[in-house]
């Protein structure tokens, strides 16, 4: 989840808390019908608690695979670089394969791109937009805007500065370094909320101890 817009992780806060709450029983669980009983309460947790690791297994397997970028932070450093474009086409929002309808409400356009920054080797990535709003069907050169902290967060902006524009049309391809992939580093999507749930159990698990 925290690929998500700033504005979408505060409104889902309450729900994360509650996340982390349930994570966090389910464990407690788990530990104390383990080590005070009784059996039912162990069985509970064992299921419980293989369902919430698959669950959050899931979650973060979907927001950090298949190499595809995710979006800019709203208090991060961003910049202009020019890109190559492969491929462009449309494709299903929810399973990334290629859709019958690229006007449909259910398809976004995904570009295939080189990113050329001026302090970096080129990477090559994945941004879906939802619009063509740099032409980029009919074109081979784009403008994006990514966060030089972490390459991975890169968007098409409509309205690139006309400098960067300039600096897309003079790349050459033949001269450019061999492009690698970048992928998101730091803790998975779901982490935080295994953590956290696993911390609050070890603390409900103390404290069930000590009081017995």
């Amino acid at each position: 989840m925290t690929g998500l817009p700033y504005g979408v992780r505060r409104r889902l806060a309450p729900y994360l808390l509650l996340c982390v709450a349930l994570t966090g029983a389910v464990f407690a669980a788990l530990a104390c019908g383990a080590l005070f009983g009784p059996r039912w309460l162990l069985l509970t947790g064992l299921f419980t608690g293989s369902l919430t690791l698959a669950v959050l297994g899931v979650i973060g397997e979907h927001d950090t695979g298949n190499d595809a970028a995710w979006p800019l932070r709203p208090d991060g450093p961003r910049a202009y670089a020019p890109a190559l474009v492969h491929g462009v086409r449309a494709v299903d929002r929810a399973t990334g394969r290629p859709a019958v309808d690229r006007n449909a409400l259910s398809s976004v356009f995904a570009f295939d791109l080189t990113v050329v920054p001026e302090d970096r080797d080129p990477y090559r990535i994945r941004v879906r937009h939802p619009l063509d709003v740099q032409d980029l069907l009919h074109r081979d050169r784009a403008v994006v805007q990514y966060d030089p902290r972490q390459p991975w967060r890169v968007i098409l902006p409509p309205n690139p500065p006309r400098e960067a524009q300039a600096r897309a049309a003079r790349l050459d391809p033949d001269s450019l370094p061999t492009a690698r992939s970048v992928r998101p580093t730091g803790l998975p999507s779901g982490a935080p909320v295994l953590l956290l749930g696993l911390a609050l159990a070890a603390v409900v698990v103390t404290v069930v101890g000590t009081a017995g």
